[in-house]
């Protein structure tokens, strides 16, 4: 097997990964769920080799990003449901009827026609797609109702807050902040019960709770989450280098470090 700039190479190699008993083990036992946080971290890297313009690490990222787009298709394949192909087929057929006025037939001559009917198109594309789902026996459906307009595609932390600024708008929500750090209170201590349990499935669904009534609090006091999270993030980067550089400089090792060096370092850090 070699490289090629052909999609069928990557595609062959996706399929050999996938053959039973001769294929990776590793790459055998991923389903759908266990492989989506991968296809949310390749677009993430994506997204961040743009804003370091960072030409090289994109053309490596936007490939490991279309290698999640054939794990997902190739899974789908073994289903019977779709293939790379039909995948390629679904976005050309997309692309072309959204846009007639380029390939097709349209009075669409300037920006504000256009957007008026790519809105028409996308209108009767949803009612389509309704329709697939009703055959397919799905019920439920996120887009309707009055928190449909809050896409389940957007990073966590976002969703969280754009859902609670929805409910909001209806009266759905707090008068002011002091409640929701009793509900923070209440959150932890359902977060307690559920450690005790073991039951991780609990853990989980408490600890996503919790991070939920956190979210509340910071739209309450103005704070956007995303960001107070990027910015812990970035704080933790550079006490954790403290820490690093400090050993190094001692001639100590991060591996054979004790916590409790590492949590004296960490404390000199915090007082920089």
């Amino acid at each position: 097997m070699k490289p090629a700039k052909n999609i069928d190479r990557l595609i062959e190699i996706m399929a050999a990964l996938r053959t039973p008993v001769t294929g990776c083990p590793w790459d055998l036992e991923q389903n759908f769920e266990t492989i989506k946080p991968y296809t949310l971290e390749e677009a993430y890297e994506v997204a961040d080799a743009i804003e370091r313009g960072d030409l090289d690490d994109l053309r490596d990222e936007l490939g490991d990003l279309l290698l999640q787009v054939v794990f997902h298709a190739r899974m789908a394949e073994e289903q019977g449901e779709f293939g790379f192909g039909e995948v390629v087929e679904a976005i050309t057929t997309k692309m072309i009827r959204r846009h007639p006025h380029v390939f097709a037939v349209s009075d669409a001559d300037d920006p504000v026609k256009v957007k008026k009917q790519w809105d028409e198109i996308k209108t009767e594309e949803k009612r389509e797609r309704a329709e697939r789902r009703v055959k397919r026996g799905i019920t439920e459906d996120f887009k309707a109702g009055h928190l449909g307009s809050v896409p389940r595609a957007l990073p966590a932390l976002i969703e969280a807050l754009k859902l609670q600024q929805q409910a909001a708008k209806v009266g759905f929500d707090w008068s002011e902040p002091e409640p929701i750090l009793d509900k923070i209170e209440e959150e932890i201590g359902e977060f307690r019960a559920a450690l005790k349990s073991g039951d991780k499935a609990k853990i989980a669904d408490e600890l996503g709770d919790l991070i939920f009534a956190a979210v509340n609090i910071g739209r309450h006091v103005g704070v956007e989450p995303e960001m107070a999270v990027r910015g812990t993030n970035t704080k933790f980067r550079r006490r954790f280098a403290h820490i690093e550089q400090s050993l190094d400089a001692n001639g100590e090792s991060l591996d054979e470090a004790t916590l409790e060096r590492m949590e004296e370092l960490w404390q000199e850090a915090k007082g920089r």
